[in-house]
């Protein structure tokens, strides 16, 4: 399993790494303000659809039935079941994307009623939605591709396409001069990608001996079992693009704090993308095989390695974002159009987010357990419930309180926690989860790494003024600098400590 959660890892880190180019550079063209607010507006819309059609919902619904098939009838059966899959996959997003460009003006009115009081601004959002909605398409065949790669073990090509989103929209941002304005590049960018992903995952597939073929969809009993879960899967994946929706609507009647939240979302996003998706990846797939053979000791023991993992190696970023967040946004972000005072928004944010980051992780390990056992059900009320929360506080705290992005943050993490305390009720009820040896031996370093990492990189930021006097850029890089260095010190000392108390070495 670890060198799996290399490969995922690796590759997932290089696109986050390259993500964090093209944010940087999004951020000095674009600025905090309308262009800004426009097309993350526009870029939330394929993202809200995708996360409810494409890997939010149809992963959990497609492996464990793919990988059951193929342990069970062979190849050419589970073949015959992606087709017909990708086929009515394929019918329903040309149904989505026809509706969803005649109706655009009124979907981006809905979702963000605030911009009507800026002159342009939903206009702007309906031209740029209108590019970057096509890209959902785009992504129904590198979607079911990369699920059957993940089933046949094997994760790279899988976690690799997504490179191909940052690299494209740092191209076209780079050529913002020949768009109307940046926004369009960005868009373009979007749209881009998606025909590039199309090439990668296909060719890659190809080397594995994978296709699709579209073929006319069969309704069979096979087809209604997963179209059951998928419907469940949906509807869960739906509840939290809802939330999303609420992040949207509330954000647009305060300006700049869209786009305060969504840079420090992606800096979240690195250990929730490089380790906690990564684990979500390699652990489906291995906890389905096992208990298609009937293994549940050794799905047990899976679940329990992929938590003590995802504890250690994201607890130490959970211990950062809460003491440092304002020298990591200042350090990364705070350049031409994007000032300091809007760096200092998304690190109240971001430190909203580190609450919740050890929930973001944990949840995708314990939900594992009912997915693998066909369960879709179960985690989509735990995610009703996540939702509830989540919508709930963000009126009282952002309109309540006037927390601002500190708000919408912070709603999402307590809302993430809700959703990991029922999933773990419900699976300790039913005896789907059970905490071995190998967690309780993890759990101490775990959080000794993360008050190490946590203090050294506040040490680190404090020092920078001592190192460079003069205020500005170039100490602000400085802070950031030492605090990652120290950091990585504090961390891989712990680590190097107690490795054998640490599940890293083992299959």
């Amino acid at each position: 399993m670890f060198k799996r959660l290399l490969s995922v890892g690796g590759y997932t880190l290089l696109s986050r790494v390259a993500g964090f180019l093209r944010d940087i550079l999004m951020a000095a063209v674009l600025g905090s303000g309308p262009l800004s607010d426009a097309f993350f507006v526009a870029w939330r819309l394929p993202n809200s659809f995708r996360g409810i059609f494409a890997e939010g919902a149809f992963n959990v619904a497609f492996i464990p039935r793919y990988a059951a098939a193929r342990e069970k009838r062979g190849e050419e059966a589970a073949a015959e079941f992606a087709d017909n899959v990708y086929s009515w996959q394929v019918a329903a997003q040309v149904v989505l994307l026809a509706m969803a460009l005649a109706l655009m003006y009124w979907i981006v009115r809905v979702m963000a009623p605030g911009f009507s009081a800026h002159a342009g601004e939903t206009e702007l959002a309906t031209a740029l939605s209108r590019i970057t909605f096509p890209y959902l398409i785009l992504t129904v065949i590198a979607v079911q591709l990369s699920a059957m790669l993940n089933a046949h073990g094997k994760f790279a090509a899988a976690a690799a396409w997504s490179i191909f989103l940052n690299l494209a929209m740092i191209g076209t941002l780079l050529a913002a001069r020949w768009f109307p304005n940046a926004a369009y590049a960005a868009a373009s960018g979007v749209l881009l990608a998606g025909f590039l992903q199309i090439i990668f995952i296909v060719w890659a597939a190809a080397r594995s001996h994978l296709r699709l073929r579209f073929v006319r969809p069969r309704w069979n009993p096979e087809t209604r079992n997963f179209m059951g879960a998928l419907g469940a899967a949906t509807f869960g994946s739906a509840s939290v693009q809802i939330q999303l929706f609420f992040d949207t609507l509330i954000a647009s009647f305060f300006p700049g704090v869209l786009t305060a939240v969504n840079y420090a979302d992606r800096i979240n996003q690195l250990p929730l993308g490089v380790l906690g998706i990564a684990l979500a990846t390699v652990l489906l797939p291995e906890m389905s095989t096992l208990i298609a053979k009937g293994d549940e000791a050794g799905a047990h023991a899976a679940q329990n390695r992929s938590a003590a993992l995802g504890l250690f190696l994201t607890l130490p970023f959970a211990a950062a974002f809460l003491l440092v967040p304002q020298t990591i946004m200042r350090g990364i972000f705070a350049h031409g159009a994007f000032h300091l005072d809007a760096a200092d928004v998304s690190a109240s944010a971001l430190a909203a987010y580190g609450v919740g980051l050890p929930a973001f992780v944990v949840v995708r390990v314990i939900a594992a357990t009912f997915y693998a056992r066909h369960d879709t059900a179960t985690p989509v009320r735990a995610t009703l419930l996540a939702v509830a929360v989540n919508v709930g506080l963000k009126f009282v705290l952002v309109w309540g309180l006037h927390l601002g992005a500190a708000g919408v943050a912070l709603s999402t993490s307590l809302g993430s926690w809700a959703n990991v305390s029922l999933l773990l009720f419900l699976a300790h009820r039913r005896g789907l989860i059970e905490i071995d040896s190998v967690f309780r031996r993890a759990l101490g370093p775990s959080l000794l790494a993360a008050a190490a990492t946590g203090g050294a990189a506040l040490l680190g930021a404090m020092l920078a003024p001592h190192v460079v006097v003069h205020e500005g850029t170039l100490q602000r890089e400085a802070a950031l600098g030492l605090a990652v260095l120290f950091g990585m010190i504090a961390y891989g000392a712990v680590g190097l400590a107690f490795r054998r108390r640490l599940p890293l070495m083992r299959a």
